[in-house]
């Protein structure tokens, strides 16, 4: 076990990695997904990861692959360096008083710094945490094909192999549309399997609750960010006029914002994010704050390779309120990947990771072949 953890560098790496298929959302096709990895190592030699992943560019948020490694070589890099890389909530304090927003390239640095810790104590993150309440976390795959033949092939092909829960992007064609791509897939796979949509802010008022009520009879789970993030009162008035519950997403990013919406009624699931939460502690802080309301949380995506994908894990493992699953499925749709024992799925689930830190070893040769040049 290493005794120094004093911070001796901090690097960033940009790479861009494309994806199998074009993934269509109400805002952008993604058809590569770049990333800003953040490799901290201490005096002592021992190296912990993070990474930000981000689609296309600042479209899911402000953010950028290169506005994170400028955040972090200029304003945070300089501090962190010579700083004991144990003190995570000191350190994570300090980062938010020095950087406003950002919290993508914040959660970057704290994923490489609970990395550390793990690795120096020989423990998974999610022992850190308080332990794990799971040892799988049910998998939800997303429909975004472009072709609604294809969709229902994929469907079909993923359903032989285990899946059973489907979230279908939404809001970048005309409701009509949408709900007969919802019907045809709903007729494609059964009553069985669990179907969700997801908007992405893309509906206004009048079109989400028209949206969500053609849709109610095909047994949605629920309706993820049906309006803009701002829109706090719309989207809960919405929820208490639907069956279907509503989940927010964009709108819950810090543990305020989910206040808020518990306080607001009618929205019944957040959803956790460790980039839009600036890392894993104000991700369990939003968590604490949806099981002290009653409500209950799923862990979303920003299509992160297994480093970013092992983060996210420890978080949907140990969050007690985590009981609508996850969809930690970017390994699966990306074309490259990063370590070099990818996270596993099975049974239309991913398995948990019990190897120090966050469970994964990145292999360098692998991220030198899609580092961006």
């Amino acid at each position: 076990m290493p005794s120094d953890l004093t911070i001796a560098e901090v690097r960033v790496v940009l790479a861009d990695i494309p994806v199998k298929r074009p993934h269509k959302m109400s805002f952008t096709t993604l058809e590569a997904v770049n990333f800003a990895f953040v490799r901290i190592e201490t005096r002592g030699g021992l190296v912990g990861w993070g990474e930000a992943a981000c689609l296309g560019g600042p479209t899911w948020s402000e953010e950028s692959a290169e506005s994170v490694q400028a955040v972090i070589e200029r304003y945070v890099a300089p501090w962190l360096v010579g700083r004991d890389a144990a003190e995570i909530e000191p350190l994570r304090r300090e980062m938010a008083r020095r950087v406003q927003g950002n919290p993508f390239a914040r959660a970057a640095v704290e994923m490489a710094l609970w990395d550390l810790n793990g690795r120096a104590l020989g423990v998974p993150v999610h022992r850190l945490l308080g332990g794990r309440v799971r040892d799988r976390v049910p998998l939800s795959w997303s429909l975004a094909v472009t072709s609604p033949e294809a969709e229902i092939e994929e469907a079909r092909q993923k359903v032989a192999l285990g899946h059973r829960i489907f979230k279908i992007k939404t809001a970048a064609h005309p409701v009509a549309h949408d709900v007969e791509r919802v019907r045809r897939i709903r007729e494609a796979v059964g009553p069985g399997v669990s179907l969700r949509v997801d908007a992405n802010q893309g509906w206004d008022r009048p079109t989400a609750l028209a949206a969500i009520r053609a849709l109610e009879p095909y047994d949605l789970d629920f309706v993820e960010q049906p309006v803009p993030r701002w829109d706090l009162d719309g989207m809960a008035e919405i929820a208490r006029r639907v069956t279907v519950p509503v989940m927010a997403d964009e709108s819950c990013g810090s543990p305020h914002e989910a206040l808020a919406i518990a306080r607001l009624g009618g929205v019944s699931i957040l959803a956790l994010k460790l980039t839009k939460s600036a890392g894993i502690l104000g991700t369990m802080a939003i968590a604490r704050i949806a099981e002290a309301a009653g409500m209950s949380c799923y862990v979303g995506c920003m299509i992160e390779t297994s480093l970013g994908t092992a983060a996210y894990l420890q978080v949907a493992l140990a969050a007690a309120p985590v009981t609508w699953g996850c969809e930690l499925f970017g390994p699966l749709l990306l074309k490259g990947d990063v370590v070099r024992r990818p996270v596993q799925y099975a049974d239309g689930a991913i398995l948990a990771l019990d190897d120090p830190g966050l469970g994964v070893e990145v292999d360098e040769a692998a991220l030198r072949e899609c580092t961006r040049r």
